[in-house]
């Protein structure tokens, strides 16, 4: 990818492609699920001292995944937020059956996806 992607639908796409290895998306849903277990855990014991293990959940089991599964770089670096919105994005695909966990092809599963 050498231009810059200007809207978030095709940022979504090139994300999905980017995303498209079984492993990869079982940790993505990982970490994220991580996070909204440290987040649960912080709002009903109070302590908030344990917000940051959100950033090395989140990120760690992502970065990990690009770097040993998917063997590419994220795209954190270059669009941060239409990054972390995406990886929730695709964990609530997931978790609802609109995305598949299995490897899929280069191409998106849903290339008419409604934004």
């Amino acid at each position: 990818m050498t231009e810059r992607i200007k809207t978030y639908r095709e940022f979504y796409q090139f994300y999905l492609t980017e995303h498209s290895k079984t492993g990869t998306r079982v940790f993505h849903f990982l970490g994220t699920l991580l996070v909204f277990v440290v987040i649960g855990y912080v709002i009903s014991s109070g302590k908030e001292r344990f917000l940051w293990y959100i950033p090395i959940v989140g990120y760690g089991f992502a970065w990990i995944s690009h770097a040993f599964i998917e063997k590419n770089k994220p795209a954190t670096f270059k669009y941060p937020l239409w990054s972390l919105i995406s990886d929730f994005k695709l964990f609530f695909e997931l978790l609802i059956g609109k995305q598949k966990f299995r490897e899929t092809s280069s191409q998106p599963q849903n290339p008419s996806a409604e934004e």
